[in-house]
C-alpha cells in the first residue's frame, strides 16, 4: 500500500502522517466530517503557559508561539494578576 493508492484527501494525509496512521484515522473517524480548529491548545493551557513563562520581555515571542495577538497575551496576564489579588 502506498499513499497514491488512497483517494486524494487520504493521499494527502498519508503523505503527512504515513499510511498506517492514515488507516487508523480512517478506522476511527470514517463517515464523519472533521474540522480542525485553527488553534491546537486550549485557552486555559495558553493562559497558564503565558503566566508561567512571561519574563517581562517576551510577549511578542509568546504571541507568535500560540498565534495570539500581544493584546490577548496581556489579557491573560491581567486575568492572572486579578486572580492573585482576589486570593
Amino acid at each position: 500500500m502506498h499513499a497514491s493508492d488512497f483517494v486524494p484527501i487520504y493521499e494527502e494525509i498519508a503523505k503527512t502522517i504515513g499510511e498506517e496512521e492514515t488507516m487508523k484515522l480512517y478506522e476511527n473517524f470514517r463517515g464523519q466530517q472533521i474540522t480542525f480548529p485553527r488553534r491546537i491548545y486550549s485557552v486555559e493551557y495558553v493562559a497558564r503557559y503565558v503566566n508561567e513563562n512571561y519574563d517581562g520581555s517576551n510577549m511578542r515571542e509568546l504571541a507568535r508561539k500560540f498565534d495570539y495577538s500581544e493584546r490577548r497575551i496581556r489579557e491573560f496576564l491581567k486575568k492572572q494578576t486579578e486572580k492573585e489579588i482576589v486570593t
